[in-house]
């Protein structure tokens, strides 16, 4: 499995191979341990959305085919529950100017992360060290999950972890995003 990766793509059942086929023209992708995940590295995770966004318009299988693109803004490796909590906390306090005065939740998407950490102990853990940091900085922050104004998406494989803020007009924006 590639293990520089940096956009996780989930398939729908019967979607693999016509998925595999369309992706492979636009960057390096591999099979990952998980039924219908796919992980891929490319040079810009974001152009790659697009990219499938402009061909699942002149491909309606393309669209039928893939479920979910998370496109990572920054990577980060770990090998046990605390190093994922330790690196995906700072990361996620660099977004904290513009969660200021905002409505946000986080979801961690965990392939294998289960063997060291349950996904909703995480979001949680991350979304309190979120309004922590906001209310030190005297600014007003709320989790909310009914039409956030952010989104903060973080997908694991195994013992790598891929991270990105996705604000409501980037979701409306982009119907493949899918973070929830």
């Amino acid at each position: 499995m590639i293990q520089d990766w940096n956009v996780v793509v989930t398939v729908f059942q019967g979607g693999f191979k016509r998925a595999v086929r369309a992706l492979r023209e636009l960057g390096r992708v591999e099979r990952s341990p998980y039924h219908n995940v796919l992980v891929m590295t490319v040079d810009n995770p974001l152009g790659l959305l697009d990219a499938i966004e402009r061909r699942s318009a002149d491909d309606p299988a393309l669209y039928d085919a893939i479920s979910r693109v998370a496109p990572a803004s920054r990577c980060f490796d770990f090998t046990t529950a605390s190093e994922f909590c330790e690196q995906s906390e700072p990361i996620a306090l660099e977004w904290l100017p513009g969660l200021a005065n905002r409505s946000f939740h986080v979801r961690v998407h965990g392939r294998g992360l289960g063997r060291y950490l349950h996904t909703q102990d995480a979001e949680r853990l991350i979304d309190d060290a979120l309004l922590a940091a906001l209310e030190k900085e005297g600014v007003p922050g709320a989790v909310s999950f009914d039409d956030p104004d952010a989104v903060i998406a973080i997908d694991s494989v195994d013992t790598r972890a891929g991270r990105a803020l996705w604000t409501r007009d980037d979701l409306k924006r982009h119907p493949l995003l899918r973070p929830d």
